[in-house]
């Protein structure tokens, strides 16, 4: 055998087989084509979203830009797994390079961390917003928001600098099949032959902080908050704070609730199985939810969609 052919089957038998959601359905080209909706409407939608936000005046402010951080966080996220599943399917490959694996890792969890802390931005101005409005102006201007958007990026790639590199370290002896759809850490950890305990410990210990300081701002800031809206006289002043919050804390349970099964629960609770199921939810199904949840119960974005669909040519044709 000459050198070439060595390194040739070397290279495929380290590669790692993805399962996938495919192997699971007796209609894999009907998921294909559910998921491949699925993923254009999340680029739809948020890019829209994105492109709104930036294009009308009225909505330069705080929150819409944390909303289309969010966005942007969310056209990645789901970019990072949905493509490379989706060709896989229909190219009939379902091996992925140990590099390709860890860029993969490391997107996902930098991404995942990032949204964690930019929920926690969100909640905090909306805290400033509704108990000190006179001061919002300060408390929140330009500068600030770029230093919160900012740490929020910078404190997901230090875990996705911390976790990558240690997961993909762990020697793989047993298969390298991995019972998912993307190389994600805890599927990864399942394939070690090594006893990875203390590194469980510490990526428990890890995603509790990680989740828990973004979850006490958001717990302090809307208990400020419903203290507030409480002691508020206005009953539009009431429904127009719960609004805006309400389409907050619904991406806040969808994202964190899903996290917490995938990252704290005991191996117990888990099964390939469903695994795959909550992973799926959260990073497929999630990116379509937000952009229709912060557009449809918002007043604000559906007038500057009106606005822009009037300015349309075509749109201006059919209402005369």
């Amino acid at each position: 055998m000459d050198n070439a052919t060595w390194l040739e089957n070397h290279t495929e038998s380290s590669d790692f087989i993805l399962v996938g959601l495919f192997g699971q359905t007796k209609h894999p080209a009907l998921l294909c084509v559910v998921i491949l909706v699925i993923f254009l409407m999340a680029l739809s939608g948020n890019a829209i979203l994105i492109l709104l936000i930036h294009s009308d005046a009225h909505l330069h402010t705080p929150m819409y830009f944390f909303i289309s951080q969010l966005s942007l966080m969310d056209v990645m996220y789901i970019s990072v797994t949905v493509p490379k599943m989706l060709t896989d399917q229909v190219m009939g490959v379902n091996k992925i390079s140990v590099p390709e694996c860890g860029i993969q890792m490391f997107l996902y969890v930098t991404l995942a961390g990032s949204e964690f802390f930019l929920l926690a931005a969100m909640a905090y101005d909306r805290y400033v917003a509704i108990c000190h409005p006179l001061r919002y102006s300060v408390l929140m201007n330009h500068r600030v928001c770029l230093l919160l958007a900012s740490g929020c990026w910078f404190l997901g790639s230090l875990d996705g600098l911390m976790l990558t590199p240690i997961t993909m370290a762990f020697p793989v002896c047993r298969s390298r099949e991995i019972r998912h759809f993307f190389c994600e850490v805890p599927a990864i950890m399942k394939l070690s032959c090594s006893d990875t305990s203390l590194y469980e410990i510490l990526l428990y210990l890890c995603c509790v902080l990680m989740l828990l300081i973004p979850v006490a701002v958001i717990s302090g800031s809307y208990y400020f908050i419903i203290l507030t809206v409480h002691r508020m006289k206005s009953a539009e002043g009431r429904k127009k704070a719960f609004a805006t919050c309400c389409s907050h804390m619904t991406v806040v349970f969808l994202f964190y609730g899903a996290a917490i099964y995938t990252y704290m629960l005991p191996r117990s609770y888990h099964t390939p199985e469903k695994d795959m199921v909550v992973s799926f939810f959260y990073t497929v199904l999630t990116p379509v939810l937000n952009p229709l949840v912060y557009s449809l119960r918002n007043k604000d974005v559906t007038g500057a969609l009106k606005k822009v669909l009037n300015m349309h040519p075509v749109f201006q044709e059919s209402i005369k």
